[in-house]
Parts: C-alpha cells; structure tokens; sequence
C-alpha cells in the first residue's frame, strides 16, 4: 500500500475537477499556503522560484488593498480559482490544438493573423500556454521567444531568476504579491544585440473559465541596438461571477535598443483588471506604450517606464473607453532618471452610458536629470450627461534644468458634427460611432492595420451595438 504524504493532501485539499464537460481542471477558490505549493508542483518550480511564491503570499497577506481610486469590493479572493488547466499540454502546430480551444482562437482571428503579419505567436488559454510557435528565420536570428515555465526551467533559466519581479517587486503594491504567489504562463523574448526583428511578435491571453484569475508574466530583454515590436491581446466571455485578470509585464530595454510594446485589450466586463506593467530603459534606449483599453467592470492600469540611462526616451499613446458599469483607472508613469531624458505622452479616454473614465499621469524628474523634456497631453470625450470623465496630474520635479508640460481637455461631441454626418445617411448613432473613432486616431494609427481595424470594431460595439 502506497505511504500517503505530503502531497497527497495538497492534492485532495486544494485539486478540484470542477469543469468536465470543458475537460479543464482548476485548483479549488481561495488563496492558502496549500494552493500556493500546488500551483508550484503543477509548473515543476525550481526551489528557489517555490520559495519566492511563499515569501510573496507572506507579502500578500500583509499588505492592505489601496484606499483610492475604483472600489473593487465586489473582489472576494475567496471566490476565485487561480489556477485552470485545459487537459492539453502546449502544441507547436495549430492542427493540434483541441478542437474547443482551437474554435475560440480561430473566432478572434488568432491564427489568420499569424500566418498575414507575425513573426510568433504565444496563445494563452486560462493559466496555460497551448499554442506556441516562432517564425524559422527570426530563430535563426539568435532571438528566443517561449512560454515562460520552459525559459525557467530550461538554458535561459539563470537569465530568468536575475530579472523576474526586479523591476515589479512584490512590496510594490497588493496585487503584485498576489501575482508573485500565484503566477502561470506567460511569454520570455530575448532579442540578441543589433538584431532587429522586422515583424511583430505576438501573445494572446483568453480567460474562459468562469469565477477564475489570469496571471502570466511576460519577460522581454531587447538587448543593445536590437529592435523589436511586441503584441498583447487581451479577451474574456462575460459571466455573472467576477473574473480576475493581475499579469505582470517586466521589459529590460538596453542600450540604443527601440522596443514597442502594444496592447489591445477586450476583457468582459465582468472582469477586475488589476495589472502591472514596467520598463526600464538604458542610455539612448527607446520604449514606446500603445495601448487601446475596451473592457473590465474596474481597471487599474498604469504602464511606467524609468529612464536610466542618457539620451533614453519613451512615448505613451493610449485610449480607454468605459461604457455602462465600467470604471476604468488608466495612465502612465515616468521616471526621469538621467541627463537629456525625453517623455512623450498622448491619452485619450471615451466614456458613455453612465461610464466612469480617470486618467492619471505621474511624471518624476530627478535631480540628476538635467536637461530632461516631457510633454503629457490627455483628451477627454464624453458621450452623454450621465458619464464622467476625470484627469488627475501629478509632477514631481527636482531641477529647474528641463522642460516639462501639461494640458488636459474634455469636450462632448458636437451636435453640428451629428447633423452633418446624419444628412449624408448615416444614423444617429452611427454618426457619433465616426466620430468616437476620430477621436481615437491617434492611437490606431499607431497599431498594425489588422489591430487598428479590431480597436475600431470594439468602438463602433460599444457606439452602435453591433459590428457589421
């Protein structure tokens, strides 16, 4: 008779098969020290990745919610499952993707524009990868794209353990401790120095499970003079339970390196999107933010860069749209941390149906960075009398050698503009739906065209109701 142990009881305590007819397994609600080591045991953790879960959910436990912005009381940690696994293990060709998984993928178009205009794709379902595949000549450039449990475990792993939660600490805030304990899947790029990857690399995050987190992490090191371009898309079914979305996204952004990393993300409004996402850039480094915000009953999203080295710049364009029941907390943060920085911010937020838009832009200058410039501009658009539309600036400015300025603006949408465009034919609401999308240029422009043409279907969803 096999001696019971340890893990025997982990197994029987926390190992729930909740989802058959999905073929999915999900580690029972809650968060406990138990589920914490099981989640461990499930992605092989080396010791030390075992240890740094169970000093995060220490952290966890100690730290208090934050007391402003967006209530998240209807967030019980009681009632979500942080962990849920399809019965598949990844796949390195499309064709063997089960077919349930493959259908929903299929729908979003993941595959289609694989084949148009990426050099790789990661496609997340739940708490697991289950696709994973990279173009034969951006491997024989040297760069390595994987899921994130095989670079821990595998030959980049040593590079792995000296950036994981370096930049994102998990004393940082609550829900960074949260995602160090219980964090699954997720992407690791490398891009070796000169190399320059000529089209985009891609992950997709699908949370399907009902009453169920997401909490990948994505690794990006672009190394000196390397260049590269990185997609995130986000996406979930509503349900009448809340969902949790709390990934991490560290990117390490070397000398004269230029990386752009966009985000499109469609969560359902069910969903609390508490996610955490920094960069640091070396001397003459680049970090460009493009990110289009369309779901998520309440969001905190502040995407940060540090400025490390001289000559390094970022720019930050984004645009968020809360509609009915939705208040989305959304900006960017700047740290301006060497000589001749540069920061350039454009944001534009939309808010409808009773909907509650707040942008924040924190913009740190340090003595040390003299000769440094940031421009933030954020452009408030408000459909109706019921929404709200706030912006809430904060400078923190330690030299009197830079440059750095502020403007704010919200408006409603023009009632001559309507009249116009409904003498050419177009209805009332597909009049304000051109509009909307006008507004939101700027950030379109700067996506790849089959995102752009995605970030303007969600628009015209939210406007009129329906994509034609």
């Amino acid at each position: 008779m096999k001696e019971k142990t340890f893990v025997d009881d982990i197994n029987r305590s926390v190992y729930d098969v909740r989802d058959e007819e999905k073929d999915a397994y999900r580690i029972k609600q809650g968060l406990t020290e138990e589920i914490v080591l099981k989640i461990s045991e499930e992605k092989h953790d080396p010791e030390w990745m075992r240890e740094f879960r169970l000093k995060c959910l220490k952290i966890y436990n100690e730290i208090q919610v934050p007391d402003w912005g967006p209530s998240i009381e209807g967030l019980n940690m009681d009632d979500i499952a942080t962990y849920v696994r399809a019965n598949t293990d990844m796949k390195g060709s499309w064709e063997e993707v089960p077919e349930d998984i493959k259908e929903t993928f299929e729908r979003l178009g993941i595959p289609q524009a694989e084949r148009e205009s990426l050099a790789g794709v990661g496609a997340q379902y739940d708490s697991e990868l289950v696709y994973h595949n990279v173009r034969k000549e951006v491997e024989e450039q040297g760069v390595i794209y994987t899921d994130f449990e095989s670079a821990l475990i595998g030959p980049y792993a040593e590079m792995v353990r000296e950036h994981f939660m370096k930049l994102v600490p998990p004393t940082d805030h609550k829900f960074a401790a949260l995602h160090g304990a219980v964090w699954s899947g997720g992407s690791f790029v490398y891009v070796p120095p000169g190399v320059k990857v000529e089209i985009p690399l891609q992950s997709y995050f699908r949370l399907n499970a009902k009453g169920a987190g997401q909490f990948e992490h994505t690794l990006i090191i672009v190394d000196e003079g390397a260049d590269l371009h990185f997609i995130e898309g986000c996406s979930a079914p509503k349900y009448n339970v809340a969902n949790l979305h709390a990934g991490c996204v560290e990117l390490f952004v070397g000398k004269n390196a230029r990386l752009r990393y966009s985000t499109i993300e469609n969560w359902s409004k069910n969903m609390y999107n508490l996610n955490t996402k920094r960069a640091i850039a070396a001397e003459g480094a680049t970090v460009e933010w493009v990110s289009g915000s369309f779901g998520s009953h309440v969001s905190y999203l502040y995407p940060m860069t540090i400025l490390n080295g001289e000559g390094s710049h970022t720019e930050f364009t984004g645009i968020t749209f809360a509609g009915e029941g939705q208040n989305l907390d959304t900006g960017l943060k700047v740290v301006h941390n060497a000589p001749n920085t540069t920061s350039f911010v454009n944001t534009r937020s939309i808010s409808k149906g009773g909907g509650c838009a707040t942008t924040r832009s924190s913009i740190v200058v340090n003595a040390n960075a003299k000769g440094s410039k940031s421009s933030v501009s954020c452009e408030s658009l408000m459909i109706d009398d019921i929404s709200r539309s706030d912006t809430i600036p904060a400078m923190d400015i330690r030299t009197d050698e830079c440059d750095i300025g502020h403007e704010a603006s919200i408006g409603r949408i023009s009632d001559d503009a309507v009249f116009y465009l409904m003498s050419r034919g177009l209805s009332e609401e597909e009049a304000k739906a051109m509009i909307v999308s006008g507004f939101a240029d700027k950030v379109s422009k700067e996506l790849p065209l089959e995102y752009a043409v995605e970030m303007n279907n969600l628009i015209r969803l939210e406007m009129v109701g329906s994509i034609g």
